[in-house]
Formats: structure tokens, sequence, C-alpha cells
């Protein structure tokens, strides 16, 4: 039997007014001897487009807690690229509209359902892997969803680690065995992707080249990678010569390269590969093809892959996932993992979305309170 709630968001795309009010009332007979979720504000959109004309705030009524539910009080939740693209109607997987927004985020354990074991009230939980409809005040969802986690985790980071710090530890483990010493390329060094990547590889003993785009304030972003522990930053007009290995000191060539940019920005990657390297492609914000020389091909014998995250979770791995996370969480406790956020109350969520769709100019991550 559907939800109250989902009711409630199917009726947002249409005139079934007189659908709804009948269930309702069933489901307030039967609240009586049901366990009931509290009322829920959420950010809907009824249809695909932009995300700050098709979002909006509304109150959801209450949700049965079935015996293998668990109902989570959503602590905080981030606005990240890929739930815009979702909102949009351009991310290859999205939910089926009506929608609540929002894909990662951690809360606490209000209640649980009769059958569910290892999980309480106050532990703190995300749902992992990644779950859509985080952008609400309360969820209510199978306990197979949620991970409990180290209550003692630094808040912001448990909402925002599943997305881009795992996507970061998974590409330094899965294509090519690192050892101390070794080296890695990147572009797009600023986003956190990266910036957790300068991080994670710094804890492991391996270098890093990072490469940035040629704007005001890059020397401002060099000395905030290096602080980091970035080796090398490089912007991208510094890298137009004809040796970029002559720029490398005494750093061995890179067997590992990651883009998220595509263009020419790729190019420059793959142009400090060592022989037989490989370069991992993650993102493509320039909205550019890569383009490959033959001779990287036949004389360099070069490899190119790809990687998504969300496809290497759908692949039975919420184990290996779950134990990544712990590992990212530990590191953001010492310290050893960080990258700039504001923290923004749920109902300002309007203003973050503004400052996350890029109206007011360079932000740091907007991550949505409750």
């Amino acid at each position: 039997m559907a939800s109250v709630r989902s009711v409630a968001l199917k009726a947002l795309s249409g005139p079934s007014w007189s659908y709804l009010v009948p269930r309702a009332q069933t489901l307030r007979v039967r609240a009586f001897t049901a366990t009931m979720s509290p009322p829920s504000k959420a950010v809907v959109y009824e249809q695909h487009g932009p995300p700050d004309t098709v979002t909006r705030v509304i109150e959801l009524p209450p949700v049965e807690v079935k015996e293998n539910d668990v109902c989570v009080k959503m602590l905080a939740a981030p606005i990240n690229p890929s739930d815009i693209n979702r909102i949009e109607g351009v991310y290859p997987v999205r939910p089926q509209v009506p929608a609540v927004g929002g894909y990662e985020g951690v809360g606490e354990v209000h209640s649980v359902g009769s059958a569910v074991k290892g999980l309480s009230p106050g532990d703190w939980v995300i749902p992992s892997p990644p779950s859509s409809g985080t952008w609400q005040t309360y969820i209510v969802k199978d306990q197979d969803v949620w991970h409990k986690i180290n209550k003692d985790s630094p808040m912001e980071y448990a909402a925002t680690i599943t997305v881009n710090p795992l996507t970061a530890l998974k590409m330094l483990e899965e294509f090519v065995t690192l050892n101390s010493g070794d080296v890695i390329v990147q572009n797009g060094a600023t986003s956190i992707v990266g910036q957790c990547i300068i991080q994670l590889a710094q804890y492991r003993g391996i270098h890093s080249i990072n490469i940035i785009r040629d704007r005001a304030g890059s020397d401002e972003a060099r000395e905030k990678l290096k602080n980091l522990g970035a080796d090398e930053v490089f912007t991208e007009s510094q890298l137009e010569v004809k040796n970029v290995k002559g720029l490398l000191g005494s750093l061995p060539e890179p067997a590992l390269g990651f883009n998220c940019v595509g263009g020419n920005a790729a190019s420059l990657v793959l142009k400090f590969l060592r022989q037989g390297g490989t370069m991992v492609t993650y993102g493509g914000m320039s909205k550019k093809p890569i383009t490959v020389s033959t001779s990287s091909f036949i004389f360099k014998d070069l490899s190119l892959r790809g990687f998504w995250l969300q496809k290497w979770m759908g692949t039975d791995k919420a184990k290996e996932c779950r134990s990544m996370i712990d590992y990212l969480l530990d590191r953001a406790r010492e310290g050893k993992l960080k990258y700039e956020m504001e923290l923004v109350p749920f109902n300002n969520f309007h203003s973050a979305l503004d400052k996350a769709l890029g109206k007011q100019g360079s932000q740091p991550k907007q991550v949505l309170t409750f």
C-alpha cells in the first residue's frame, strides 16, 4: 500500500485530490495501531527543469514505519551538481517525478520498526549507497538502506562523504596499484574530488601534480592546494611547453591521471603520464571532448578509462563501500581530510540553491542543516 507521503507526492502532479482524501482517511484510522513518522518538510519537484523554477518546499504528512523500516531525522544534506542535474532531467539515473530532491546526507535515528536490529534511536546514519530524497526533515526507508557511523564524525563531513571523497578514494585504488613514492597527475584540482585526491594521496605517501585553470585568484588557489599537500600546482598556460616532464624535477613520471575537465586540460594530463600510464575520466566540466594523439596509443601505450561512482555502487558493493566510508570519516576526524563548506539552514534552501547554481560566483559547497 502506498504511504500517505507517496500519495501526496502523486497528488502534486495532477488533480487527484479525490484519490488522496480517502487514502489519507484510511491511514488516519490505522495510525492508532501503527507507528508513524512525524510530518516532514521537503523540497519537491513535480517536473524536470531549472531547479530554481521547479522546486518548492512543502509539508508532507506522516508515513507508516513498518517492521523493517527506520525513521531518520535528517541532520544535514548537501546540494551536489548531480542533484541539480537530476532535477534538470539530464542525469542518466534519476527518480521518477514528482520526487524529493537530494541524494546524500546524515541523519539521526528517530524510531525503528519492530524487526529492526542493530539500529536504535539516537544513532547517526547515512544512506549507503546514497538514496534519493534526502532534502526532507524525516525519511522512512528500509533498514538495509542505512549505515551506522561514529557520532564523533563532523556532521558536515558525514553529510558529504559518500559522493566526492568516496569517488576520490575509489579512483586511487581501482585502476593502478600505487605505492609510496609514486605520482599521480590531475586537472580540476580545486574541485572537492581534486582536493580529496591530494590529501588521500599524501596520506599514503603518493605525490600529486595538479593542474588548475588560468583565472583571477590562481595564486591563492595554488597556495591552498599546496597547504593541502600538493607537490606541484600548474596553471594550464604554464604547461604550454614542448616538454612538460621537464617540470617534474625529481618526481617520477605519473602512472595515473585523473580528468574531470576534458578538452585541452585532458591533453595536459596525458602529456605527463609515463609509458603504459592510465588516465581516468570522471567528469567533463568544459563540455569539450577528449582528443588523444595516435602516438599516445601506439608509442606510449596509454589507457583511457572512465569512472562513475553510482554504477560502481550498484554492483553489490555495499559492504566495501561502507568500509571505505568509515575509513574516510576516520581521516576527517583526524583533520587529514578537509574541504570548504557552508552550512545553511533548511529554511534558506532557495538561497543555498542560488549559490549552488553559481548565481553568486564561486561558492563553497552548500550543506543544508535541519
